[in-house]
């Protein structure tokens, strides 16, 4: 089994549209970019481990928001370094200023030999969806379409 993961889509209602909740990665990697890179909440998960519940404990390790309520299935999407994505919409509200990340560690600066400690996620905000196709991980915009689609927008 390839590297899998799975990810909540978090929407809320504005007017005849929706917004959804997106992420932007921290670390130095992504300092200063901004299209093409943020992403739905999502975490890797192994063969045996319940996709759904991943990726509500992600989405929560990741922000602190809580995925709860009546979950719409979005299928599946293979991002172009490989990797299967999962994600399910819900609706919900959560104050994107308020995130709380888990974070991770690595080398850096590169071949130093010092390790630094960095938030996984070091924003999120709500974006409308035709700027949110913009925003994403090119490989995650169809979930913005099938969302769009099955609530009729």
């Amino acid at each position: 089994m390839g590297r899998t993961s799975a990810g909540i889509a978090m929407y809320r209602r504005r007017g005849n549209t929706i917004e959804l909740f997106l992420v932007h990665p921290g670390g130095p990697l992504y300092t200063g970019k901004d299209l093409g890179v943020w992403s739905i909440p999502k975490g890797e998960y192994t063969n045996g481990e319940d996709p759904l519940t991943v990726a509500r404990r992600e989405i929560e390790e990741e922000t602190g928001a809580r995925a709860d309520g009546e979950f719409i299935a979005l299928g599946t999407v293979k991002q172009a370094g490989g990797k299967t994505v999962v994600v399910w919409a819900v609706e919900g509200d959560y104050d994107a200023g308020a995130i709380r990340s888990n974070t991770f560690v690595m080398e850096w600066p590169p071949k130093s030999g010092r390790r630094a400690e960095f938030p996984e996620v070091d924003r999120a905000e709500w974006f409308a969806p035709p700027e949110a196709r913009q925003k994403l991980i090119p490989g995650q915009v169809a979930f913005i379409d099938r969302l769009c689609e099955a609530l009729g927008i």
